[in-house]
């Protein structure tokens, strides 16, 4: 039997729809840097960008949650990024046509992240993608955070769309666990930043792309 048409493509943000690590990054080096530290290549910390604060703190500085000043580092980071969100961040090679693409061919998409809202929608609004998303879920959204479905729930709730008839694109085995746990197809953003040692063969995804123009030659196909 044919599958129906998908009609709403749902993204992660960091590592997906966006390369958000340079200014992730730029934050956590501050950090180091008035530690007396020197600043970590951005190709050790790209990896770790889509665990936000708890894996760039856990690279940077070697703490973790309950570590002796843990909190007032995360508090710091925070703070460092929300100044700075958008300097370096760009989307994705292709992303802007992927996009075009998809309202071309009268399909709908969104976001739905565990960065949280203060962070989420001026970032949105600098990139210039507030107003064309069908629906914006961070991770404060709802009660639960990916790898819960509870977000992605949200989302198709707010678009009035059936989870038989979505997609979510991911960069993280979370997001493939919570696009499954809710019942949508989904697709590995292998591009992305996939987190330290990803065997994404393991996660169960539909399809995997290695850039984002390949969507769009695989949703007529889904």
């Amino acid at each position: 039997m044919r599958r129906a048409r998908i009609e709403l493509v749902l993204f992660d943000l960091d590592g997906t729809l966006a390369d958000t690590a340079p200014d992730l990054a730029a934050a956590v080096n501050r950090q180091r840097t008035e530690r007396g530290l020197g600043p970590l290549p951005l190709d050790q910390l790209r990896p770790m960008a889509s665990h936000g604060a708890r894996g760039l703190i856990g690279r940077a500085l070697g703490l973790a949650p309950g570590d002796a000043g843990y909190e007032e580092a995360r508090l710091q980071f925070l703070s460092y990024y929300e100044r700075a969100l958008c300097v370096d961040t760009r989307l994705f090679a292709g992303m802007a046509e992927t996009l075009e693409g998809l309202e071309a061919d009268g399909r709908r998409w969104g976001v739905v992240t565990n960065k949280a809202a203060r962070f989420t929608n001026p970032l949105m609004e600098q990139l210039g993608l507030h107003r064309r998303a069908a629906c914006v879920v961070s991770g404060d959204t709802t009660p639960h955070a990916k790898p819960h479905p509870a977000p992605l729930l949200h989302a198709l709730q707010a678009c009035g769309a059936m989870a038989a008839r979505a997609v979510y694109v991911g960069d993280d085995r979370r997001d493939i666990e919570a696009g499954r746990a809710a019942s949508l197809r989904t697709v590995i953003a292998a591009y992305g930043y996939l987190g330290e040692a990803p065997d994404t063969h393991t996660w169960g995804a539909d399809h995997a792309i290695d850039s984002p123009s390949d969507l769009l030659g695989w949703l007529p196909q889904a």
